[in-house]
């Protein structure tokens, strides 16, 4: 069996866990359009008749401005030392940004100093691009580093995803062992209401303020044929905490009954959640918070 193991690095919001959940075919990475969703290193298992993929999603490699950003650039630099494969993901609908460029330098410059490793680049997103409006953008990338492969797709369709995963096997080796084929992520699942819940909040909430949302899940209990989770969300400034509630709780509500309909989905089973939002003032530089939070 051909076992390998996959970075997928980029500047936020290219597609990096969309691509995630496409390989291992379930969703165990929150989805935004907001920058910076994926806050730590999240491992995906794709399982293939050839063999598997341990594919580790990423955050947005960006100039860090709390310890929290510091925190989130750190673990995604620090996923390549163990990488067979590192894949650079950009959106295909736009020319190389400083943002993109500073990613490349930094992710060529490890490959340099190491014994060097392949290094593929993914333009995403191209279903919804003019495809002669692609190969300039192809070209500019092509520029600007040795890659190993090149490969447009699109993350949210699938679309040349399987042209992906057969290149990627061709640059890993035959091993005896690999992960149970039932194993999916290392995320657990108190960890996995806790980002579903973050990705509620940030959907309800639109651009009014994803960053300075936090989830910490309190009690995970599974008593008989019902999961009982209650979990804190937490914002830095009492007016966040209004918006987060809404009118006579309104957007609370929705956004519990959101995460409450998705982790019954995915723990198939009934789920009682108890949401309650608090004031943690400037949370994402307290490192004894950033710990409590998982990151």
């Amino acid at each position: 069996m051909k076992f390998g193991t996959v970075t997928i690095v980029g500047r936020s919001n290219v597609g990096k866990s969309t691509l995630v959940n496409t390989l291992v075919n379930q969703k165990i990475a929150i989805v935004s359009d907001a920058p910076q969703t994926t806050r730590s290193r999240i491992l995906g298992v794709a399982h293939f008749p050839q063999g598997q993929l341990a594919v580790l999603d990423t955050p947005g490699v960006h100039k860090p401005l709390h310890r929290l950003n510091r925190r989130m650039v750190r673990a995604a630099l620090e996923t390549i030392d163990d990488a067979d494969v590192v894949a650079i993901m950009v959106d295909g609908r736009h020319f190389p940004g400083t943002g993109d460029r500073l990613v490349i330098e930094q992710i060529f410059s490890l490959a340099e100093k190491s014994a060097g490793f392949p290094v593929f680049l993914i333009l995403n997103k191209i279903d919804i691009l003019n495809k002669i409006k692609l190969l300039p953008v192809i070209e500019a990338y092509r520029a600007l580093g040795k890659w190993t492969e090149i490969v447009p797709l699109s993350a949210k369709t699938g679309l040349n995803v399987d042209r992906l995963t057969s290149l990627m096997f061709e640059h890993v080796d035959e091993r005896e062992e690999g992960f149970d084929e039932e194993f999916v992520t290392d995320q657990s699942w108190r960890r996995l209401a806790a980002e579903t819940i973050r990705e509620k909040v940030i959907e309800s909430t639109k651009a009014e303020l994803p960053y300075a949302v936090a989830v910490k899940v309190e009690e995970f209990q599974e008593n008989g044929r019902l999961t009982m989770i209650a979990a804190d969300i937490c914002v830095e400034k009492p007016g966040q905490k209004a918006i987060v509630i809404g009118r006579a709780g309104s957007r609370l509500k929705e956004i519990g009954t959101a995460s409450r309909l998705e982790l019954e989905g995915a723990l198939e089973r009934k789920v009682f959640l108890d949401l309650h939002v608090k004031v943690k003032e400037a949370w994402r530089d307290d490192d004894r918070l950033l710990l409590e939070f998982g990151y």
